[in-house]
């Protein structure tokens, strides 16, 4: 089912990464971004209807016949769930409240986890940041994959199954590479979500404890929306760190495919970043860039010098500041 790929390690880089030198250059050239660095209100009545809907659909499932059960968790369900992640993720950068009501946005963050069926908000929230302080970071950024995944996942079947995966490894890789000490806020985010998880079961059932769990399980391994996963950093097109994404999912996924743009201006909602890509649309049009994630997992899959390995990492020198 495929040929081993010839990549054996990461691509190993001795220079810092791009976002901040390029940041400082459009800033000093399009000053009127700095308009953009604000909370997305929006984004707060935006939450509470997704967690409705899923409450909603929580309760319309309850006597479904199990294939139906399954049938809406991967065409409904996976899609809600894998968009309140991505909503995590910009509550994570105070995108809901602001920077100067930091809790508000971890305790908001508690509240859009409760659908998704196991506790993620916090944990997420303290990773994400070295992610975006330490891109590559070895032994910091747990978005790079493990030496076994680079080793292990280099066929296509093999691939194949790790996409599947992604879930598990997303979960785990964080306790192999940079395990931190649990915080009061995760023990919190960890408790109410049993709590929410035992009234749902109690109120109507296994059914929908499944439908909640499945979805959330399914919408982040093998479904469209996971391209976003592979599309963000991995390097198809060598010395090339950061793509974006600028096909029609960003409408459910808050605009994550605009990555380069968000990792440039961190502090952007996600609703703002088409508007900096046309501002800024000279350091952006030029770029490397997709329209389908679709494309981008059947190329993963496919292209036998892809693989976990195809990631850029860096030894990082200096004091390292995690959260």
């Amino acid at each position: 089912m495929g040929n081993t790929v010839a990549r054996e390690d990461f691509e190993w880089v001795y220079t810092d990464q791009p976002h901040a030198d390029r940041r400082k250059e459009i800033l000093a050239k399009h000053p009127e971004i700095k308009a953009l660095m604000k909370p997305d209100y929006n984004l707060i009545w935006v939450v509470v209807l997704m967690v409705l809907a899923q409450l909603t659909a929580f309760y319309l499932v309850k006597d479904l016949d199990w294939k139906w059960v399954v049938f809406w968790a991967y065409v409904f369900g996976s899609c809600i769930s894998h968009s309140m992640t991505l909503a995590i993720h910009e509550i994570s950068h105070n995108s809901a409240f602001g920077n100067c009501k930091a809790m508000w946005n971890r305790w908001f963050g508690i509240f859009a986890n409760l659908p998704l069926g196991l506790p993620y908000s916090i944990s997420f929230k303290r990773y994400h940041m070295d992610h975006h302080r330490y891109l590559g970071g070895d032994g910091i950024d747990v978005d790079i994959p493990t030496n076994f995944e680079g080793w292990f996942f280099c066929t296509r079947f093999r691939k194949f199954i790790w996409i599947v995966l992604q879930p598990f490894f997303y979960a785990i890789r964080p306790l192999c590479i940079n395990p931190k000490p649990i915080s009061r806020l995760e023990i919190i985010n960890l408790l109410a979500q049993l709590a929410f998880d035992v009234v749902i079961y109690y109120l109507w059932g296994v059914k929908s404890i499944f439908y909640m769990l499945a979805g959330s399980v399914l919408g982040l391994g093998l479904h469209p929306i996971s391209g976003h996963f592979i599309a963000e950093h991995y390097m198809f097109l060598k010395g090339h760190e950061t793509y974006s994404y600028y096909g029609p999912l960003n409408l459910l996924t808050f605009n994550v495919g605009y990555h380069n743009e968000h990792h440039d201006f961190p502090n952007i909602p996600g609703k703002s970043l088409p508007l900096v890509k046309k501002i800024a649309a000279e350091y952006y049009d030029n770029l490397p860039q997709y329209n389908s994630w679709i494309r981008v997992l059947y190329d993963f899959v496919m292209d036998d010098t892809i693989s976990p390995y195809s990631r850029m990492k860096r030894q990082l020198k200096g004091e390292v500041k995690q959260d």
